[in-house]
């Protein structure tokens, strides 16, 4: 982690990744905006792949990355820590008319699964990004990231 990272608010959580290029491109995102990414494992990946870090670019000294092996790990560190705001393609509120806070804790789930059973039990509330289009099943990883964080920014002002 690096020491010069400001202190942030907001935090993105990734449960299960799968893909290397979208955890490389959401921590580019976190890098930008100055958000923690939280890794929960398994991973479908190896932390070290050659894909993960090429579409992190140079960016992963700017992270403050954490990692947990589990979801067990992650609920046991994290379970009283701000709001968790799960984004699933089941949910019923949009995302743009929901209240974000600073303390709030986006979670994605996998490009497969999507968000776990287990950690949408702890969520303070499920949020979608609505697609007109019934034939798309989902957003990528990446984009659904991005586009939530930076509507939480927008609200809670720190775009800027």
């Amino acid at each position: 982690m690096n020491k010069e990272i400001k202190t942030k608010s907001l935090k993105l959580v990734l449960v299960n990744p799968q893909i290397p290029p979208n955890t490389g491109n959401i921590a580019r995102t976190c890098a930008a905006t100055e958000t923690d990414l939280h890794l929960v494992g398994p991973l479908g990946f190896d932390i070290s792949d050659k894909a993960l870090k090429r579409a992190g670019l140079d960016y992963w000294p700017y992270v403050d990355l954490h990692y947990y092996d589990s979801v067990e790990a992650f609920l046991k560190k994290n379970a009283d820590q701000g709001r968790w705001i799960g984004f699933s393609k089941s949910a019923s509120i949009n995302y743009t008319h929901f209240k974000f806070q600073t303390n709030d804790w986006l979670m994605f789930g996998s490009e497969i699964y999507g968000l776990p059973e287990k950690i949408r039990t702890y969520c303070h509330t499920q949020v979608l990004i609505p697609m007109p289009c019934k034939h798309v099943r989902s957003l990528n990883l990446a984009a659904a990231a991005a586009v939530g964080l930076y509507e939480a920014r927008r609200q809670i002002e720190l775009l800027g």
